[in-house]
């Protein structure tokens, strides 16, 4: 049987929302469980944002123009989108219609904005809501990555206090205290594999 089938039947891919706040480690967590070979297709987001040093396009994000991304948006090409802190952000479709139809779980990592467009649309996917340890803790990850003005900040604050406020939305949480990320990743592994031991499994359409 397949490697990702823990019941011994034929499996059922499932798509996977991962979301969170801003700073969270949804980007870790996601490259630990890769780095611990669990099979799955990425969905790599479109952004419209500048590349940060260190990403990689096509790994990290599919970076376009504002005009390139609204053309997309126009010819229907994207599952969901948002402008986020002035930037846009989607997920293309044809990539996760490709994975699940290979057999692939596929996980997506979005916005808690993104999560609520994807359960209307695909109310099949299991969602799953990374959180910080303390709102200190968030604080302190945000300010290490150099990269936020003073206002920025602020503004993810804002917006990760309403966030946290959205758990009731989710299907799942998992904490991610500093220190603990393959704790973190031994839960989601325990989602995944409820998940596929359902007795009615999930099937996404989209």
């Amino acid at each position: 049987m397949p490697k990702n089938d823990p019941c011994n039947r034929q499996p059922t891919p499932l798509l996977l929302v991962i979301s969170g706040p801003s700073g969270v480690g949804k980007d870790m967590l996601i490259r630990r469980l890769r780095e611990r070979g669990y099979p799955f297709y990425f969905v790599v987001t479109a952004t419209s944002r500048p590349k940060r040093p260190g990403e990689v396009e096509g790994r990290d994000y599919f970076f376009v123009s504002k005009e390139e991304f609204e053309d997309m948006v126009a010819r229907g090409e994207l599952l969901e989108h948002a402008l986020v802190y002035g930037d846009y952000k989607g997920v293309p479709k044809a990539q996760i219609r490709e994975a699940l139809a290979s057999g692939l779980d596929v996980i997506m990592r979005v916005d808690v904005q993104g999560a609520s467009t994807i359960r209307q649309i695909a109310p099949e996917a299991v969602f799953v809501f990374l959180a910080p340890a303390s709102e200190e803790e968030l604080v302190a990850r945000l300010k290490s990555r150099s990269s936020e003005s003073p206002e920025h900040l602020r503004q993810r604050l804002q917006t990760a206090k309403w966030e946290m406020e959205q758990i009731g939305q989710f299907d799942y949480v998992i904490f991610n205290p500093d220190g603990e990320l393959d704790k973190a990743v031994d839960q989601l592994l325990a989602i995944i594999t409820a998940e596929k031991c359902r007795v009615s499994p999930r099937k996404v359409v989209l």
